[in-house]
């Protein structure tokens, strides 16, 4: 048959996106011509909600500085040598797992900066140290344990405090133990393709680029971020929970969240916070009401927002980013960040009911 006759019969042939976009077209214009405030509604609901979150929180917000701010931080860091330290001190730990060493390092980046920087610059680390795709699934997993910023950590601790509770244990266990505890976990169960990786075998990690280069290449590298990245991921969630909202399907969506943050031991006000908007707003809030509710409520709280939400960083910033910049595809490191955050709230869970009547 003649190549040109059967591209032909090809392009007649309808496909099932083709149905697709014919039944959007009709209907586009039945809504134009007899509701067209419906349409317009719509994409003024999703502006009204993608609007103050991109541009209050991240453009003219100390969020947005922040980000920037930890790209900074973090690249000097590793100027410094302190990816190598970790290496160091994380090698013969992780040996008797079997696991990569650098499956640490986004963990500790994210603790001293910002979840964003921290899969700038460990997606990166993780190539170079020759991780399996299995290990960079747990570095993400392990990642989204630890909070993404040092105020949501501090007010967090003047909130528990303010409870009674003993603070050490419970930062303990919920910040430090789960960078070993995670990896072995994950490595045991899900992502089995691991390895050990010798001291030896890796490379150094420590750029040799001069220091005030470094610092004014990491300035433009979190900016890039902020704008490219962050931003337009942002907008992606929050467009969709602004249309799920219009549609009337977001309420009870949002009343199953709440009423599964209190069986798991979760003050439901501040943890739809975490989830929605600001683990850092949400412990603000919790430090208000933290003498007056429930210990256990105040503890599952705060080991919630001790992690990578809100949902926008699962579902937007931390796909796009390790995508990137890691062998990950977008829709491998979202289902690496959702088994982190599904482990998170395992874990607040389980502190919440069995190690708080312990520490009050």
């Amino acid at each position: 048959m003649n190549p040109q006759k059967r591209s032909t019969a090809d392009r007649r042939r309808w496909t099932k996106m083709e149905y697709t976009g014919i039944a959007l077209v009709i209907a586009s214009l039945a809504s134009l011509l007899f509701w067209p405030q419906a349409l317009a509604g719509l994409f003024d609901a999703i502006i009204k909600k993608v609007f103050p979150i991109v541009v209050d929180i991240f453009l003219t917000g100390e969020v947005g500085i922040a980000v920037i701010v930890s790209v900074i931080v973090g690249r000097m860091l590793e100027r410094l040598g302190f990816t190598d330290a970790l290496f160091r001190i994380f090698a013969p730990v992780m040996r008797w797992f079997s696991i990569n060493p650098a499956v640490i390092i986004p963990s500790v980046y994210n603790i001293l900066g910002d979840i964003n920087a921290a899969g700038r610059i460990a997606g990166p680390i993780l190539l170079k140290a020759k991780a399996t795709k299995a290990e960079q699934k747990i570095a993400v997993a392990t990642m989204i344990q630890s909070q993404q910023s040092f105020a949501t950590f501090m007010i967090g601790i003047i909130a528990l405090a303010a409870t009674g509770v003993a603070v050490f244990p419970i930062v303990l266990l919920s910040i430090f133990a789960p960078l070993i505890l995670v990896p072995w976990v994950l490595s045991r169960t899900i992502y089995r393709d691991t390895r050990t990786v010798e001291l030896e075998e890796l490379p150094r990690f420590t750029p040799e680029t001069p220091y005030l280069k470094t610092v004014f290449d990491s300035a433009k590298e979190g900016t890039e971020l902020l704008l490219l990245v962050i931003i337009p991921a942002v907008a992606v969630v929050f467009g969709g929970i602004g249309l799920l909202e219009y549609i009337g399907v977001w309420s009870p969506i949002e009343a199953g969240f709440t009423a599964m943050l209190g069986a798991l031991g979760i003050e439901p006000a501040t943890g739809m916070l975490s989830i929605l908007a600001s683990p850092t707003l949400a412990m603000a809030e919790l430090q208000k009401l933290a003498a007056t509710i429930d210990p256990r409520l105040a503890v599952g709280s705060f080991v919630l927002a001790s992690s990578g939400l809100p949902l926008s960083v699962i579902f937007g910033q931390v796909p796009a980013t390790w995508a990137e910049h890691s062998d990950l595809t977008e829709r491998e490191a979202m289902g690496a960040a959702v088994i982190g955050i599904l482990m998170r709230l395992a874990t607040a869970f389980l502190i919440a009911y069995l190690v708080t009547p312990w520490v009050v």
